[in-house]
């Protein structure tokens, strides 16, 4: 199916891209929250509102996005020309929706709904044929587990830079007015991101080609994935498990600023979790040739339950605690990204071995979507319990909203991680059937 083994300049080529896109990811779903809070004068309840809102409307481009790319054709191929033409649009709304035009309430409130909205849209613009790229960059399941595990491995790395680097940027560059700070940091970002995902471009290539003569409508494309159980559980997978990692992600800054009172762990602490992550990462196409992908997703996942949950036992004053569960959980959540996303390719392989009919970019669009929908709900119960607890930004906290805040941290998200062990329980692609269904689809490819 690849016509050629993949070399390592284009395992790393394609794996760099994440790195530019966690310049952005990670500075979102870290510091936005607490940006428009603490910094902007959004209330919590509006900022929390705010994003939720745009996250659902931002979900439901996502299959649009999709189908648009499944159906473009260049000689470049597919996927691969939307990482040279949007990363330019894409710095530009970055730097605005970090920026603090000095309006009214209601003047802010519109502003970052309006640029807020816009950067999830380029974003999707460019990391959805991006995530379709692994699909069609080969067709062996143990390359698509390494070009996968080398994509986590720098998106951590980058994430890993972004907390450790923007709260020294922020006050470095803006001399001591942190609006205009995070203004240059994020174009700092964007400029990065933008070298970055060039490199990606100039060093893959496009292989895996449709058994179908011309493609199928988008109704037809929705069909196919609503009928297929393997990608209804990945859909809610991913659901599930941004859930869980943006409501730990969001609620770090408010640990440390108010529960800790040691904000400036934060440039430690994230980083910490993030770096471990990479480690489970890097280890993923080791640990996939002795363990089906199931049964480790599924393992993976109780343990990051029990992880989660002691976190809710640890005091204030126990830093070394703090950092030894985060690390735990860093481990034990990195292989879940280059698993779940090795899932959808094998998805999207077994629509076209069931169907005849093959929609890549829009198996993963349903997949980014899940992950909006994910990370939206995790907002809407961060705002939610803020709101009923009383949360007073750059004050001291009520113990209601201390303990909110824990629970956030702890039981909350190991709640969700424990959904996402039952749900694998229903997964059927394991390694047997994915290597009859690639077989059965080279012997289809190869017929005159």
């Amino acid at each position: 199916m690849t016509g050629s083994r993949l070399t390592p300049r284009e395992i790393v080529g394609y794996g760099l891209g994440d790195m530019g896109f966690n310049f952005y990811w990670t500075n979102i779903s870290t510091f936005l929250l607490i940006f428009y809070t603490d910094i902007f004068g959004i209330t919590a309840a509006a900022a929390a509102t705010m994003l939720f809102v745009v996250k659902i409307f931002n979900a439901f481009t996502d299959p649009l996005i999709g189908a648009l790319a499944d159906r473009t054709r260049t000689r470049w191929g597919k996927f691969r020309p939307y990482l040279l033409f949007l990363p330019l649009p894409l710095a530009i709304v970055g730097v605005l929706t970090y920026s603090t035009p000095d309006f009214g309430p209601t003047g802010k409130l519109a502003w970052a709904y309006v640029t807020y909205l816009l950067l999830m849209t380029v974003y999707t613009g460019i990391n959805l044929p991006y995530s379709a790229l692994s699909g069609v960059i080969t067709g062996d399941a143990r390359e698509r587990n390494a070009i996968n595990a080398s994509r986590f491995v720098a998106g951590f790395a980058g994430g890993t830079i972004v907390t450790a680097a923007s709260p020294r940027l922020v006050p470095w560059l803006g001399d001591g007015d942190p609006a205009l700070g995070w203004t240059l940091t994020m174009a700092c970002w964007g400029v990065a991101a933008a070298a970055i995902f060039a490199i990606t471009f100039r060093t893959t290539t496009e292989r895996v080609q449709s058994v179908q003569a011309k493609p199928s409508s988008v109704r037809q494309d929705l069909r196919d994935l609503r009928t297929s159980l393997p990608w209804i559980l990945l859909f809610f997978l991913a659901l599930i498990i941004m859930g869980s990692i943006t409501l730990r992600m969001s609620s770090a800054a408010y640990y440390f600023k108010y529960v800790v009172n040691r904000p400036e762990l934060l440039a430690t602490f994230v980083p910490a979790y993030l770096l471990a992550a990479a480690a489970g990462t890097a280890c993923t196409p080791l640990l996939t040739r002795f363990i089906d992908k199931r049964r480790l997703l599924i393992g993976l996942m109780l343990l990051s339950t029990a992880l989660s949950a002691a976190f809710l036992l640890v005091e204030a004053d126990q830093i070394w605690l703090m950092y030894a569960l985060q690390i735990a959980l860093g481990l034990a959540l990195g292989p879940k990204s280059p698993l779940s996303f090795s899932m959808l390719a094998d998805a999207a392989d077994f629509n076209e071995w069931r169907n005849g009919r093959r929609a890549t970019a829009m198996t993963f669009a349903a997949s980014s979507f899940a992950q909006k929908l994910g990370t939206a709900v995790a907002v809407g119960v961060i705002g939610a319990l803020f709101t009923s607890l009383g949360y007073v930004p750059n004050a001291a906290q009520s113990a209601a909203s201390q303990a909110g805040i824990v629970w956030l941290m702890s039981v909350i998200p190991a709640a969700f991680t424990l959904a996402a062990a039952a749900l694998m329980v229903f997964y059927t692609l394991d390694n047997p059937t994915m290597a009859r269904i690639q077989a059965d689809l080279a012997a289809r490819k190869s017929l005159p």
